[in-house]
């Protein structure tokens, strides 16, 4: 891992504000086949409850690496939809 992508790590565990989601995206516009940065904005989005954004950057992870823990954040952000019941509200 570069010094840049670790420095954008260590800030991440503390800060996933829009800022941060910036800060990745510049880093995956000059490094795209970093399957570590997109899973890292997966983690911001997600922390953001921006869930069709957080589902993209962990699928663009898996295509780079089907082996990324993106594979399990995926399938739990799918799995928390799945059981929404959209139902409860229609009443």
């Amino acid at each position: 891992m570069d010094k840049e992508l670790q420095k954008i790590k260590e800030v991440l565990s503390q800060d996933y504000s829009e800022e941060m989601v910036a800060s990745l995206t510049e880093y995956i516009g000059s490094h795209p086949d970093s399957e570590e940065a997109h899973f890292l904005l997966g983690n911001a989005y997600r922390k953001n409850e921006q869930w069709g954004d957080a589902l993209n950057a962990y699928q663009r992870a898996i295509e780079i690496n089907p082996d990324s823990p993106a594979q399990l954040a995926y399938k739990s952000i799918i799995e928390v939809l799945d059981f929404y019941n959209k139902d409860m509200f229609n009443q």
